[in-house]
């Protein structure tokens, strides 16, 4: 029998000063990780094909041949006898929700004004190719496939591959395939880890090459996509997920227990957090912890991931307990404060910001329509979750009659003389000799 389930708990004066960064793994265990990954990456780049097969045996102990690397009309047909009517429409579900508030987004991005004979305006072009990485290991996540392909069909990209790994018999999970054909992919692989990440930038026999790779994972998967970054194009370092929930005495501590296990279950390096202005709530939330984690459904897991990276810090006011949000940075922050939007509007740095008792990450993860591809390990400081603007390029149209390039002549005149490049301004002179 499993001991109570516990979390560390601090007074936010007694923490350190990168405090924080020390929830990550240390800096040994990461350049083991970095060796590693280079060495995956190295080999797929010399072997192609061969490598991938020798890796996805090793790592998922499938026995593969190099046609069976792509996933044949065949095998997704198939997977339809494997997934039930209500997760096909619960996919379908998903799938609509996305693409409507992705379109919206796509709108909003475009525009057209002019003035004074100067017409100017944004356009989106799509991205040639995209490869979405999916998952897998403890979990299935076709939630995953449609929060990362139905961005890029809505951007109107015309290759859409994904890779995901199989298991030992090695086939995709089916819910996967479902999802995949649902959203219309057009290439899946059977093929995870650093690997998979290798083959789409650098392509190989089977896999040819996409101009980016998007889609959480390991922190394998991460290291890989930041290490290919310099020679083909990435969304964001998304790794292992986090909650951090922002709550004041008014919160309910079953919900804030219930969302941090559902946190934690995703795998044992999840980070689940809680940042109070209540030591009464910190430690109702403690005693919820260990009773929903002792009944827990992958228990294991949700324990191991609570006990290493889960954590409760207790302030003195609001405002303390928002600037060390901020300096988390989490992938998702709930508020569960008496005025929670006017809380949301402090917060500066999260991938995603869940707003009052009713806002658990589970419905962002499913039916919000918002995506869950987001940035962690404090990298929504500068990054922001996927969208589809990440699968298209925006292009500037800029339109002049000869009444409106004459009207900004002289402006760009000063500007020419002040930069010494006469030549741009003999350019614009040029259209007014007669």
């Amino acid at each position: 029998m499993r001991n109570r389930t516990q979390v560390r708990t601090w007074k936010s004066s007694a923490l350190p000063p990168d405090w924080f960064k020390r929830q990550a793994p240390d800096e040994q265990t990461n350049k083991q990780v970095e060796s590693n990954v280079k060495a995956i990456v190295s080999t797929v780049v010399k072997s192609g094909d061969a490598a991938l097969i020798t890796l996805t045996e090793q790592f998922d102990e499938a026995r593969l041949a190099a046609k069976d690397l792509r996933v044949t009309s065949r095998e997704i047909k198939e997977a339809y006898n494997e997934v039930s009517q209500e997760q096909v429409a619960a996919l379908k579900f998903m799938k609509n929700k996305v693409s409507a508030f992705e379109k919206l987004t796509l709108k909003q991005a475009c525009f057209k004004t002019s003035s004074e004979g100067i017409a100017v305006q944004n356009v989106l072009r799509p991205i040639e190719s995209v490869g979405c990485y999916v998952p897998g290991g403890q979990a299935a996540y076709p939630s995953t496939l449609v929060m990362t392909a139905v961005p890029a069909k809505a951007a109107g990209v015309p290759r859409i591959v994904v890779c995901s790994p199989p298991n030992a018999e090695g086939k995709v999970n089916p819910f996967v395939l479902v999802a995949a054909d649902i959203c219309e992919v057009n290439e899946i692989y059977k093929v995870g880890g650093a690997q998979a990440i290798a083959a789409l930038a650098y392509g190989t026999e089977t896999i040819q090459p996409v101009k980016k790779i998007v889609g959480p994972g390991s922190r394998y998967v991460t290291a890989a996509k930041i290490l290919v970054s310099k020679d083909v194009a990435i969304d964001m370092p998304a790794g292992p997920s986090e909650v951090l929930v922002l709550a004041d005495e008014t919160a309910n501590p079953q919900f804030i227990a219930f969302d941090m296990v559902s946190q934690a279950e995703h795998g044992g390096d999840s980070v689940a957090g809680l940042i109070t202005t209540s030591e009464k709530l910190a430690d109702e939330v403690q005693g919820w912890l260990a009773k929903a984690a002792a009944g827990a459904e992958r228990g294991e897991i949700v324990a191991k991931a609570l006990e290493q990276y889960g954590f409760i810090i207790t302030c003195e006011d609001l405002t303390e307990a928002v600037e060390l949000a901020n300096v988390f940075a989490s992938e998702h922050v709930e508020i569960m404060t008496r005025n929670p939007e006017r809380t949301a509007e402090k917060i500066t740095s999260a991938g995603l910001i869940l707003v009052g008792s009713y806002s658990p990450v589970a419905l962002s993860d499913y039916a919000s329509g918002t995506n869950h591809v987001l940035p962690t390990s404090g990298f929504g400081h500068a990054f922001s979750g996927l969208s589809a603007l990440d699968f298209a390029r925006r292009v500037s149209i800029v339109e002049s009659s000869r009444e409106g390039l004459q009207r900004v002549r002289e402006r760009v005149k000063v500007m020419t003389d002040a930069e010494n490049l006469p030549n741009h301004y003999k350019a614009v002179e040029a259209r007014f000799k007669k």
